[in-house]
Formats: structure tokens, sequence, C-alpha cells
């Protein structure tokens, strides 16, 4: 008997943000991380700026790239981590957080 989980695709409210955060930290408390592990931080510029913005509304990678109608939520993460990703993908990532895109020149 195999059954489809069911994905819920919209904002935490705060209460459920708080709930996590709890049950994060109880389980941080009950299994506490190596030294020196943990999640690499993003690279400065663009993948920092659409971390930041996912994680302030709460988003997965995964709630993130359906919101874009990327097919993937590696793209996301991709994009996250400063690699190679299509602009069309990094577009509509920017515009699914309410981010724009733009050029700036380049200074010596």
């Amino acid at each position: 008997m195999s059954s489809k989980l069911k994905h819920d695709n919209r904002r935490l409210t705060d209460a459920e943000r708080a709930r996590q955060a709890s049950i994060r930290a109880a389980a941080v408390r009950d299994f506490p991380p190596k030294a020196g592990g943990g999640r690499r931080p993003a690279p400065a510029g663009i993948a920092a700026q659409i971390r930041r913005a996912r994680e302030a509304q709460g988003l997965t990678w995964y709630a993130l790239a359906k919101l874009a109608r990327i097919p993937n939520q590696g793209t996301v993460r991709a994009i996250e981590q400063g690699q190679d990703t299509k602009l069309s993908n990094l577009q509509a990532v920017a515009a699914a957080l309410g981010l724009r895109l733009g050029l700036v020149e380049q200074t010596a």
C-alpha cells in the first residue's frame, strides 16, 4: 500500500514557525552537531540575497521551486551555492521572492 505525501506550499504562520523552531532547538540539544559541521555560508552577492529572502519568507527549496515553476529543487540549491544556472531560472526564483535582477556598472 503506497500513499503519496501531499506537499503544502504555503508560507508558515508565526505560530508554525515558532513551533518548528522549538522542535529544532530540542533536536539540537538532544543531538548536538559535530564541531565544524553545519551548512556552508552562501557566496556573497546574488546567492546570499536569494538565500536570505527565501529564509525570511520561511520557504524551503522545494516550495520556492514550485512558486517559481522550476521542476527541480536542486536548481534553487545550486543558485544559493553560487553554481552556474540558467538566467531564466535565476529570474524566476528572484521574481517568486519579490526580487528583481539588475545590472550594475563595474568599478575598477
